[in-house]
């Protein structure tokens, strides 16, 4: 048996976005308008579930060298998850007026954990917020992504994260609750928004651009963002489909929960599960489960997933405990001591989504972004970082608008810059998938010599100090090529450097 492998976390120095002279006299007019501009009204303030974190918390944040567009939108975002919040922020952060509709009366993500990979905490510092996130997340910093056997609990496979994130991709892996992930969010999008609670879009005229609520109420805006979710409105406007369009069920269910570790540290086979927080992967056939610590290894995160039994598709439905101890039958002790420790589950059916032919309508003034247009499997982590990339493109590209004709131009390459990237992702959770889902058997143990390799790699690379030459790995989290491309991707940059080569184009389209 391959014994676990704790290494010790350093603690890292804060990463510092440089940003230009007269940052903070810029920062400061900037916020300390749209603050009181865009102050919470009775209504918002009555009808919030959650409290939002005070702005006193985030360190302020200018983007796009604080340019401001020339030409000031009214924009329209339907749909206030964790990707129309970072719309909100990033078009208000460009000079933008932001309006966002929400169908719900309250907000709030229902509670669960979320990995917050190097691409997605990178943009999180950038926007300020580097100071909270280590104090939400910093005990429950993972340092391995452990890979074991789902029968017997041997180590078969071992990624290195800490410190060594930090080192090969400019920024932190973490690991957080949804919710606090959610309310970071909401406190730097808020003063840069007009929010509306129960203004469900039923009508969308893509011409004017405007939307019709189910009150009758009507709005409209020189641009539409549909950040509302794989159920999107806005999505059977740009694809005329109401259904999610292509979408196959994939056989899988998925289980979610989330477990109080205090009995987990009074059993000696689970205390190490808290005391030495890692991300855990129980790999066996047809399904797989994955755990982690959140909110100061107060609590114990799993996502589970198994053969579906007819399931529906939503993140909200309620389970059975019963049913993951039936679909988990034989695992190993560890694993079915978590489940009898398991208060309660949420389940959703998974589908592949294939890729839309297109993200915008014809006439060049809606557009899709996050799971409206392009949703992703639960198996690399990317779904809440891909939306959230989607907002910094959009915020990035129309802090250099000039005038209204230029916003079809923008649009387009708002999805020639995000197309490619997002469809890779949906890929590589599909490959994961197999990767992880194999049956027991001749193709599972060359998998798992693959798996031990890179874990040898990856403790030598800890002993020595350096990084092998080696670039590629079975195991995915191990393979310094595809981590490179996923997680060193700075979208702020890929959208720099698409206006060095086009931007003469766009300015002249007035």
């Amino acid at each position: 048996m391959i014994p676990y492998i704790s290494v010790p976390s350093i603690r890292r120095e804060r990463i510092k976005v440089t940003v230009l002279v007269g940052h903070c006299i810029v920062c400061f007019f900037f916020v300390q308008r749209h603050f009181f501009a865009h102050s919470p009204s009775p209504f918002l303030t009555a009808h919030m579930s959650i409290k939002a974190t005070s702005q006193s918390t985030t360190e302020s944040a200018c983007l796009y060298h604080g340019r401001k567009a020339k030409e000031r939108l009214q924009v329209l975002v339907v749909g206030c998850g964790l990707g129309g919040l970072a719309t909100a922020y990033c078009l208000g952060q460009a000079g933008h007026d932001v309006t966002v509709f929400e169908s719900s009366a309250s907000l709030g993500e229902i509670g669960a954990g979320i990995q917050v990979c190097p691409n997605l905490s990178r943009l999180l510092i950038r926007w300020g917020l580097d100071r909270i996130l280590q104090e939400k997340s910093e005990l429950d910093k993972p340092s391995t992504f452990s890979y074991v056997r789902y029968n017997t609990g041997q180590q078969v496979g071992m990624a290195m994260l800490g410190e060594k994130m930090t080192r090969d991709h400019g920024a932190p892996w973490y690991v957080i609750h949804r919710n606090d992930l959610y309310e970071m969010l909401l406190s730097i999008a808020k003063p840069f928004m007009n929010l509306k609670l129960r203004a469900k879009v039923k009508h969308v005229d893509p011409t004017i651009p405007s939307v019709t609520l189910e009150s009758g109420e009507t709005f409209s805006g020189d641009l539409i963002i549909g950040a509302d979710g794989i159920h999107s409105v806005i999505r059977e406007t740009v694809v005329g489909d109401k259904d999610i369009p292509l979408a196959i069920p994939l056989g899988d269910v998925a289980f979610r929960t989330l477990i109080p570790t205090q009995p987990m540290l009074r059993d000696p086979e689970l205390r190490d599960l808290v005391e030495n927080p890692r991300l855990t992967c129980w790999m066996g056939p047809s399904r797989h489960a994955i755990g982690y610590c959140v909110r100061g290894r107060t609590e114990y995160n799993m996502v589970m997933v198994k053969p579906d039994d007819g399931s529906t598709y939503s993140w909200t439905a309620k389970g059975d405990v019963k049913e993951v101890e039936e679909g988990f039958q034989g695992w190993e002790p560890r694993f079915q001591k978590l489940v009898s420790l398991m208060p309660s589950v949420l389940k959703s059916k998974l589908l592949i989504c294939l890729p839309l032919k297109t993200w915008i309508h014809g006439a060049g003034r809606v557009a899709l972004l996050g799971d409206a247009c392009h949703p992703m499997l639960p198996y690399r982590a990317q779904g809440a970082a891909m939306a959230i990339e989607d907002a910094a493109v959009l915020g990035n590209l129309f802090s250099r608008i000039s005038h209204k004709s230029q916003i079809p131009t923008l649009l387009k390459a708002y999805q020639t810059i995000r197309f490619d990237r997002a469809t890779s992702m949906q890929t590589g959770s599909m490959e994961n998938r197999t990767l992880y889902h194999m049956l027991d058997g001749q193709e599972q143990e060359t998998r798992d010599v693959n798996f031990r390799a890179a874990l040898e790699q990856a403790v030598q690379e800890v002993q020595t100090g350096h990084n092998t030459s080696s670039t590629s790995s079975a195991n995915p989290w191990a393979d310094k090529a595809k981590m490179a491309a996923n997680f060193s991707y700075d979208v702020d940059e890929v959208v720099e450097r698409w206006w060095e080569s086009h931007g003469t184009e766009v300015r002249s389209r007035l």
